[in-house]
């Protein structure tokens, strides 16, 4: 083709000024004869081994997959790998991994986890390896990328208040979690905006698992005043609370509402299907792969934090209380 060896590098990388149909020319080329980059020799040349860590504290929730593609699909475009590391929200196996991404040379870790350790970022920071949280807040000097779980919590409790119910329990995620904390600001924040003083009867502590939506559904509604309303601070634990209700014979909305938080697949598929708070998922895990690749390309540049608004999706779980006379009852 006559052309320099550089200037194929930049037509294969991306990277650089090539004209159009000289780049589609050698791609088209480099096609012909099956080349593959040898990644470990472009990671000598430029130090980097275009590798990014995600770490995600339970891959069975959908809420991480849905992350996990936004992120990788981010990465892709932008010629990097992604190697996923599941903590199962064990510090122990989260610590490993840092070794496993520090032995591997990771350009850049995102994380997700629900107790990240400060530690860890700190470690992976001072070996110059940069650091986004996704979904998850801490008061470090790194980047950042959630949704407002203040504001989405309060979506949904008003939501619920709105339609008449005054006596709203809630299934909160671990209390010594950000995401947590936020979304029972936003519950006490929307009781408080109609003069309602909450109640620590109608709290429960949960894991974001199903099986804690159930334990905590089951203790709010074998109350000596059960709640009208349930605000499950994730979907998980909503489906959760809908397995104890019909279990209990309760009538999802016609004995008691239910609300969610996340939006993932099955709250659409969920029997009735499930009003619920969506974040939006593959966003943030693409912004927050840009912004670690950004990071490295641009190590000086001041660090960001992304604030994205959630959106409340109505749907069969909640309906309006109904009155008689004095007496009000859940029901449509």
């Amino acid at each position: 083709m006559g052309v320099s060896t550089a200037t194929v590098s930049r037509a294969l990388s991306g990277g650089g000024y090539v004209r159009k149909e000289l780049r589609e020319q050698i791609l088209q080329v480099a096609r012909e004869m099956d080349y593959q980059p040898n990644s470990f020799a472009r990671g000598l040349v430029t130090r980097q081994s275009y590798i990014l860590g995600l770490i995600v504290p339970d891959i069975c929730n959908p809420f991480f997959p849905a992350v996990a593609r936004g992120v990788e699909d981010a990465a892709s475009e932008n010629g990097y790998n992604v190697l996923l590391c599941n903590t199962d929200g064990s510090l122990k196996k989260e610590n490993d991994y840092i070794d496993v991404l520090r032995s591997r040379q990771a350009d850049g870790v995102i994380f997700t986890t629900s107790q990240v350790s400060s530690r860890n970022v700190k470690t992976l920071m001072k070996s110059g390896i940069p650091v986004v949280l996704a979904d998850r807040r801490m008061d470090l000097k790194c980047d950042m990328v959630s949704a407002d779980n203040v504001e989405g919590a309060f979506q949904g409790t008003r939501h619920l208040l709105d339609l008449g119910h005054v006596r709203i329990g809630v299934i909160t995620g671990p209390m010594g979690v950000a995401t947590s904390q936020d979304r029972i600001e936003g519950y006490r924040r929307a009781l408080g905006e109609w003069g309602i003083a909450p109640s620590p009867d109608l709290v429960r502590e949960g894991d974001y698992r199903e099986a804690s939506g159930y334990n905590g559904a089951m203790e709010l509604i074998r109350l000596s005043e059960p709640p009208t309303a349930i605000f499950a601070c994730n979907d998980l634990m909503a489906v959760g609370a809908l397995r104890a209700l019909e279990e209990s014979e309760l009538q999802v909305p016609g004995d008691i509402s239910v609300v969610g938080y996340d939006d993932i697949t099955v709250a659409s598929v969920a029997r009735p299907r499930l009003t619920t708070v969506a974040q939006p998922k593959y966003e943030m895990g693409a912004i927050a792969c840009r912004m670690l690749i950004d990071r490295l390309r641009a190590p000086g540049n001041p660090y960001q934090t992304v604030m994205l608004r959630p959106q409340l999706v109505l749907r069969e779980s909640a309906a309006m209380m109904k009155c008689e006379g004095s007496v009000c009852n859940p029901g449509l």
